[in-house]
């Protein structure tokens, strides 16, 4: 019998998180984005996972790179739809189009900002948030993914 096949996870990142590192350090940290993929790179190693990642500013490619990990053969996704997660319903149907687990993060605690962030559009939609740790919001994110994964979810 052939090995299982390893688990592929999307890495899913928004609008301005190529800022990462020099926008607002004081909310969203020091990291860069770069960093943040390779300490999730580090960690899906660690978990057995393969991973696939990009960032994208716009709405439309978030929407096409959702709609890609159904022929991706992606099991599950981690995003950060950043300020598209207060406004996007585009995204919010393509990730309800792919049905794929999807785990939702932020850097910072959406909660003790302005009130137009306390509203996630996918909230409803996704098996796990995980916010206001900075880096460790993505980690935490991506364990609980994979857990969920191989719990049969």
């Amino acid at each position: 019998m052939p090995p299982p096949v390893p688990l592929k996870i999307a890495v899913i990142h928004g609008p301005n998180l190529n800022m990462l590192g020099t926008r607002e350090p004081g909310v969203y940290g020091t990291a860069s984005l770069g960093h943040i993929d390779k300490r999730l790179a580090t960690l899906a190693a660690e978990l057995g996972c393969d991973l696939v990642s990009c960032q994208h500013n716009g709405e439309g490619e978030l929407v096409d790179a959702i709609q890609r990990t159904s022929i991706d053969s992606i099991h599950g996704i981690l995003i950060n739809p950043a300020a598209y997660t207060h406004s996007s319903v585009a995204i919010r149907d393509a990730l309800v189009a792919v049905g794929l687990p999807t785990v939702e993060v932020h850097l910072s605690n959406v909660y003790a900002r302005e009130a137009f962030r306390h509203v996630s559009l996918i909230a409803d939609i996704v098996v796990g948030r995980v916010m206001g740790f900075q880096v460790e919001s993505y980690l935490l994110g991506l364990r609980g993914l994979v857990a969920h994964l191989r719990n049969g979810g």
